[in-house]
């Protein structure tokens, strides 16, 4: 993949997750918290161009670095995106024991927590096509860097923060198939007039 093109897929690996988390973190309430972020420019994105979880998690170590080292009023959470890495939901559940582990090798542990979200995610128990999987579902496998501080500080101000699983769940039911299709938030083939983002880094293979 030559440069143009690298710099096309960022851009538009960005402008769906975008697009993904205004029309269904933010705009189904999928998230009390997110909003907040994503308007103060708080959210920072990554594109890794990795092919391989090794490449990915040298990537991830470093984000978390960034991040733990990052003033929070200007970087207050990470978006960790392999487009090209970790297809197979079932690969990519296996990387997350390597995800947590950096956490623990950097000392991390207690300080920034990991979610993560995938094009095919599958809670246990449910079967794929299972619309309550879509809570999770982005158009990317994605690591999700947060800030224990933050997430303390929002569930303080949020009085019911237990339930907001069971209520994703609701809305997803109601929403049903038709109507996540209806958000249009999956991976997009066209290609953005736009080729950078503000907060927006990318990652490449090494040489």
């Amino acid at each position: 993949m030559n440069l143009p093109d690298e710099q096309a897929l960022i851009a538009r690996v960005v402008q769906d997750m975008q697009r993904w988390l205004e029309r269904a973190v933010i705009g189904l309430n999928l998230c009390p918290f997110a909003k907040s972020v994503h308007v103060k420019g708080q959210v920072h994105y990554v594109v890794s161009l990795a092919t391989d979880p090794q490449t990915l998690r040298a990537e991830l170590v470093r984000e978390l670095a960034a991040l733990h080292a990052s003033d929070p009023e200007l970087r207050d959470t990470t978006l960790l995106m392999a487009p090209r890495c970790l297809q197979d939901f079932l690969d990519f559940n296996d990387f997350l024991a390597e995800a947590e582990a950096a956490l623990a090798e950097l000392d991390l542990e207690g300080v920034l927590q990991i979610a993560s979200f995938h094009p095919q995610f599958q809670f246990a128990g449910t079967a794929p096509d299972d619309i309550t999987n879509y809570t999770n579902r982005a158009p990317y496998p994605t690591l999700h860097l947060l800030r224990e501080a933050s997430i303390d500080r929002a569930v303080q101000a949020f009085p019911e923060a237990e339930t907001i699983f069971e209520k994703n769940m609701q809305t997803l039911e109601q929403l049903g198939h038709e109507g996540w299709a209806d958000l249009k938030v999956d991976a997009s083939r066209h290609e953005p007039a736009a080729t950078s983002a503000p907060g927006v880094d990318q990652e490449k293979d090494p040489p």
